[in-house]
């Protein structure tokens, strides 16, 4: 039954992350192709709760999604199981959200 759930929890992620990951794209194109500078950009989105929500929710689908899947290879390839594979799914999921957050907050609050 975990394993359904972790399943269908990656499968949501992805459907999450599609929309997410195509908005990046687009602002960044715009942002290259108006000239804008790092400072600019910074500038636009430093006290946006709009960016921060809109990259936070990709931090968070993107933690999840990553921990299972490397959750997944670590079964097949590494042979973990049990609490070890737990462990290491977890120590994924909650570092890629540490990493994440810290940059999010870095170019909106920050």
């Amino acid at each position: 039954m975990l394993s359904l759930r972790l399943y269908m929890l990656q499968r949501i992620t992805a459907l999450l992350m599609a929309p997410l990951v195509i908005g990046h794209i687009a602002v960044m194109i715009y942002a290259i192709q108006g000239g804008l500078s790092a400072a600019e950009i910074l500038g636009r989105t430093q006290g946006s709760v709009a960016w921060f929500l809109f990259y936070g929710l990709f931090v968070v689908a993107v933690s999840i999604h990553g921990a299972i899947g490397v959750r997944a290879v670590a079964h097949e390839w590494g042979g973990l199981k049990g609490a070890a594979l737990d462990a290491a799914m977890w120590a994924i999921g909650l570092g890629l959200f540490a990493l994440g957050a810290r940059a999010v907050w870095a170019v909106t609050f920050a």
